[in-house]
Parts: C-alpha cells; structure tokens; sequence
C-alpha cells in the first residue's frame, strides 16, 4: 500500500460555502492546509510569480502534498476552477504502472465511503507526461478507486497558465457510475471530504517544479 491508500485513509471533513476559495494565496489560509509526506518532501512556498500570489511546489525524487479536510456540497458547489503551471515537462513515463506514477502537478479530490474509507473514491486531476489531453485510467497503486483524468497532457506547453474548469458532480458520476437516479447519486456523490495538491516524483526520481493558482468550489 504506497502513498494514495494512506492519504485516502487519512482524510475527514467539515462544511463549506456556497462559493469558496479553498487557497486564497497572499493570505494565512493556505495555513488550514495539512502535510502529508510520502517518500521525501515537496517544497510547497507562497511566492509572488508575474505580480501574483500563487503555491510553487519543488519536488525532488520526494512525494508529499498538501491536503485540506473540509466537506463540500456538490449540490451547492459542483464546479472546481483552478490555474496550473510547469517548469518542465516530466518525460514520458509510463503512468499507468507503479514506477511511472509521478507527476508535475495534481488535485485529488476524496469521497470518503464506508467503515475506516475501505470504499473510498477520489478523482486526480493530473498533468500528464505521456497521456492525451482526456485520457483516463485506474491508478496503479489502488486501482478502480481512484480515477486518474489527464487534465494537461504531453502536448502542453511549460511556463504557460492553465485555467481549468470541471463539474465534479458530473465527473463522479461518469467516471465511478451512474447509481441509475438523481436521488441515488446525489446520496452517493454528494461531498467531497479533502481536497488536496501534490507534486511528485519519488518513482522516477526527478525533479519538478510547478504553481498553483487559487483552487475555488462554486455554483457555476
């Protein structure tokens, strides 16, 4: 069991907005989120890139990230915005396979289900070193339970903002089924539980450096 089933199991909750700025970069709220260190530590500092407040993250052959416990409504707040930037591409690594599992930036997002989150579920954004733009596979430490959703892949570009925008609601529903209602997926869907960020490269080790723009929930 390598770093993801330990994050998952680690992760609780609490409530949000209706519209909510989960980083909010230049302040101290960044501080509300938690360490998690796998496999050595990615430096995660508040920098000011282009006159803006954004995360850098530095990674070294290490794997840690940071993780926010708080519960989302997704029926109240089912889209995430986010802004994203690499240095340099990863090379291209199998990621479907245990030793190609690194990457230049991620956002996980957790459903917490069942006793001791033995039936967790959590979405990973990623920003693919080998994968088309929309590709999708299991990831290859705990498989089904977590979807990996290539975000950005090969062919984007590095030192370049990208502003993404996805229905999160809708992604669960697609990607770990449709529970054949409205009710039923609401009841199975309906809260994240953490939400967390993470820049990695134990695997290959390599090194990687990437920035974060604000993470917001909202109705629309």
């Amino acid at each position: 069991m390598k770093r993801y089933a330990l994050l998952l199991l680690a992760l609780s909750s609490s409530y949000s907005s209706a519209q909510d700025n989960l980083t909010a970069f230049g302040t101290d709220k960044i501080e509300q989120w938690e360490k998690e260190v796998f496999s050595g530590e990615t430096v995660y500092e508040q920098v000011s890139l282009e006159g803006e407040p954004v995360l850098r993250a530095l990674s070294n052959k290490s794997a840690s990230g940071l993780v926010l416990k708080k519960r989302i409504d997704l029926q109240q707040t089912p889209f995430i915005q986010w802004r994203w930037r690499i240095s340099k591409q990863l090379p291209n690594l199998k990621e479907q396979t245990k030793a190609g599992d690194d990457y230049a930036a991620r956002i996980y997002l957790v459903i917490e289900d069942g006793f001791m989150g033995l039936k967790t579920k959590a979405l990973n954004y990623v920003w693919s070193s080998s994968q088309v733009q929309g590709s999708v596979w299991n990831n290859a430490y705990v498989g089904e339970n977590v979807k990996m959703l290539a975000i950005q892949g090969q062919s984007a570009s590095t030192h370049q903002w990208y502003s993404e925008q996805r229905n999160v609601y809708q992604d669960m529903i697609r990607y770990f089924g449709d529970k054949g209602s409205s009710e039923a997926n609401l009841e199975a869907y309906r809260y994240i539980d953490a939400v967390a960020i993470m820049t990695d490269t134990d695997n290959s080790g390599l090194a990687a450096e990437s920035y974060y723009g604000d993470i917001v929930f909202s109705a629309e």
